[in-house]
């Protein structure tokens, strides 16, 4: 029987834990950044794509990831992607009801932003307004 292992322990460098937790931070200001500009419906994308990309150094080298089997991270990143492009589409499918059933009940809070760009709707016949 030999002594070695294919299994030995990885050491990561403090300088690599200290790049990693340097990226994170840009990417957080990054992400500070970007929200201040009106992208429409992007904004979100954007931001999933920036918690992705977050989320995948953090699993690839704080989780060690990267020097494990390559398929667990194929794995992991394919799954955060996924993840990613399912709340999209549920946010994007949630943002949308308004076309489909309008408002018709009173404002919840008055001077909400949300009911800006409303159409003013008409109380159905027989129904008193309650206010």
């Amino acid at each position: 029987m030999s002594a070695h292992s294919d299994n030995q322990p990885h050491i990561t460098p403090v300088s690599t834990y200290l790049g990693i937790g340097l990226a994170l931070l840009f990417l957080t200001f990054v992400t500070v950044w970007v929200a201040q500009f009106d992208l429409g419906e992007f904004n979100l994308i954007v931001a999933m794509l920036v918690a992705t990309l977050k989320g995948t150094l953090v699993a690839l080298i704080f989780m060690h990831l990267y020097y494990d089997n390559k398929l667990y991270a194929t794995i992991f990143v394919v799954s955060l992607g996924f993840l990613a492009l399912f709340i999209v589409f549920t946010l994007f499918d949630t943002m949308r009801r308004g076309d489909i059933y309008p408002e018709t009940g009173r404002q919840i809070k008055e001077r909400s932003a949300i009911y800006d760009n409303l159409k003013p709707t008409q109380p159905a016949e027989g129904s008193e307004s309650q206010h």
